[in-house]
């Protein structure tokens, strides 16, 4: 009987034993990777860009930023979990208004970041069409197609309600943001006629000459703020990295030359760091440096 409980003992001893050691793995495991700052970003030229600047400027200050493409549901459900620390960029009150009503009892929403953000269907400048009401009229010339990007963004589900919402027999085309600026440029370069989903700040607006069609019923809303969120506890945890990302502020002009840079060298990267390199006071502010 007493070989019995000894053996019994020793079993719980061990079981103990691991259970502790799984947890001090984890613990430690969990150590590793609190001091990396999850940066989720979506294949969006503002978007990859801003988050290429900020990983070099938090490296650069002594910090490890790791950047994770995700899609956009994926964005707000990770800051959310907290599998995310920061989500860069989320458009608000409209675009983004869903996913901030599923996920947003569960991160924080930081200030704002850019001003005046706006989307919509966008046609080239020698298009005579002004108004999607008017769209139905060029139907056939455009193939009944509004080409779109990835299926998941706020901007496709805009979009398929602006088409229920002026009775518009076109089909939307999913695709990605390369995808469809590739055949916008095909087409422009021919002068043929294409509808597209945009949005500003994008470098299109400098490189085509191009127009938002007017949107009489509002279906896409008005001109949205662009702003980053982060997980819960996040302000406890990096105090000084918000501090500096609070005070992050970029128009037209300076988001503009970012992605330009970035476009212009084709290294999100290197444009970034060139980008920086040249606005030193810029971003010397935003660092209180």
């Amino acid at each position: 009987m007493r070989r019995h409980y000894i053996v019994q003992k020793k079993i719980v001893i061990s079981i103990f034993v691991l259970i502790l050691s799984l947890t001090l793995v984890v613990a430690c495991q969990e150590d590793q990777t609190d001091d990396t700052i999850e940066i989720g970003y979506n294949q969006w030229a503002e978007n990859i860009a801003v988050s290429n600047m900020w990983k070099i400027l938090l490296e650069d200050q002594g910090y490890d930023v790791e950047l994770v493409d995700v899609e956009k549901a994926v964005l707000f459900s990770g800051v959310a979990q907290g599998d995310l620390d920061i989500g860069m960029e989320v458009w608000i009150p409209y675009t983004d208004r869903y996913y901030i009503d599923e996920y947003g009892d569960d991160f924080d929403i930081q200030d704002t970041w850019y001003e005046g953000a706006d989307l919509g269907l966008v046609v080239p400048e020698y298009m005579e069409v002004d108004s999607i009401d008017e769209l139905s009229e060029y139907r056939d010339e455009l193939d009944g197609e509004i080409i779109g990007i990835d299926a998941g963004a706020s901007i496709m589900d805009m979009t398929q309600d602006t088409i229920e919402e002026y009775d518009l027999d076109f089909n939307l085309i999913d695709s990605s943001e390369a995808g469809m600026m590739s055949e916008l440029d095909n087409r422009y370069s021919d002068e043929e006629p294409i509808v597209v989903t945009l949005w500003s700040p994008h470098w299109a607006f400098a490189e085509y000459d191009l127009k938002y069609l007017d949107d009489p019923v509002l279906s896409y809303g008005e001109a949205d703020n662009i702003v980053f969120i982060t997980r819960d506890n996040f302000e406890n945890d990096q105090e000084e990295v918000l501090n500096w990302m609070n005070d992050w502020e970029m128009d037209d002009e300076s988001l503009g030359e970012l992605m330009s840079v970035i476009k212009e060298l084709d290294d999100p990267v290197e444009g970034a760091q060139q980008w920086i390199d040249d606005n030193e006071e810029l971003v010397e502010e935003w660092l209180n440096e």
